[in-house]
């Protein structure tokens, strides 16, 4: 999920929740790019006409409009402790980066939300197996009827330690994506010709944009690997659809070299890559839609269609502190409108 700069008036409930609405809905309207992705990056497509276009016109043809979301709830579902996992290991982390000053840089910052991350999807990961199982599957000749069938099926099949299969890639990939984040970083002031405390929205907007462009980019040949070593198995209909055969994650690197070119690594680049600017785009949409729902109920602003503040409202206080206030001034007049004799 992207992240956003931290707003005071909101609670920390009411984050997440935002957070969680927009990531949900934003997965769902991207849902087909996804499918796309993750079926060129198994080998299900290799052979036939290839493209997020063609697979998913095939899909749809083959199991009907609903297939192209297969495996959507569960990403939706798996957002809300996924967000909240991060959520509190970023907050450790960051202490655990600070010196004694106070202060932490830029470095350590970004070290601290790619270390949250990958503690998040440790911890969510077999969710994402499960995501992965129910988008290469048949759905008129389903293995797994819904996401609690998946997971009781898997483990009883294969064993708890199938559903952290390609955790490692994980653990790898996290690290071409923190040095994508910091290279991007680095360079934002030359590419925009000025501060970083003076970029527009839609600026800031372009830069999640790049930086997850680049990010996903560097990072994607040990997503590739994750997601063969997720969908494999032999209790699955032609292995999972898995287009080479492998022992281990290093031998999958290299079976996909061997066969289709150290370009393989990047099958399913394209649609990945096609789903970044609208994904982001209803994500900020979404969570700034939800944030002046949260900030009119609040108090803070007149209207949740616009950000035009309340008069007399002292926009530093903290929600907590805002109620307490007003609760103070309505006891207080209505104390004074009590009759005295």
């Amino acid at each position: 999920m992207a992240t956003w700069r931290r707003d005071g008036r909101l609670t920390g409930s009411q984050r997440l929740l935002c957070a969680g609405l927009a990531g949900a809905l934003s997965l769902s309207l991207t849902a087909p790019l996804e499918l796309a992705t993750v079926l060129a990056q198994v080998g299900v497509v290799r052979g036939r006409a290839r493209g997020p276009w063609a697979a998913g016109l095939r899909v749809w043809r083959a199991e009907g409009p609903r297939a192209l979301w297969k495996g959507n709830a569960v990403a939706c579902l798996r957002l809300f402790p996924c967000s909240a996992v991060q959520l509190a290991a970023y907050r450790k982390f960051v202490v655990l980066f600070t010196d004694d000053l106070g202060h932490i840089s830029q470095w350590s910052s970004i070290m601290a939300g790619s270390l949250a991350g990958m503690v998040s999807t440790i911890v969510t990961y077999p969710t994402d197996l499960i995501k992965t199982r129910l988008i290469v599957q048949n759905m008129l000749e389903p293995s797994y009827r819904g996401i609690l069938h998946a997971f009781s099926t898997i483990y009883q099949q294969e064993g708890f330690l199938a559903l952290y299969r390609g955790v490692s890639l994980t653990v790898l990939g996290a690290l071409p994506f923190s040095a994508g984040s910091l290279l991007v970083y680095m360079n934002l002031e030359k590419i925009w010709n000025g501060p970083r405390d003076r970029f527009s929205l839609l600026q800031n907007f372009a830069n999640v944009c790049l930086a997850a462009a680049v990010t996903q980019t560097l990072s994607f040949p040990f997503d590739t690997v994750k997601r063969k070593m997720q969908a494999q198995s032999p209790y699955l209909p032609h292995g999972g659809g898995v287009d080479v055969h492998f022992s281990g994650a290093v031998d999958c690197f290299r079976q996909i070299v061997k066969a289709q070119g150290v370009l393989g690594l990047w099958n399913g680049l394209a649609a990945n890559l096609l789903k970044i600017v609208p994904y982001f785009a209803v994500m900020f949409g979404t969570f700034e839609f939800c944030k002046r729902i949260c900030l009119y109920q609040n108090g803070y602003i007149m209207s949740p269609l616009s950000y035009k503040l309340t008069p007399g409202v002292d926009q530093s206080l903290k929600p907590q502190e805002l109620r307490e206030l007003n609760k103070f001034f309505k006891t207080g007049q209505l104390k004074s409108k009590k009759p005295t004799l």
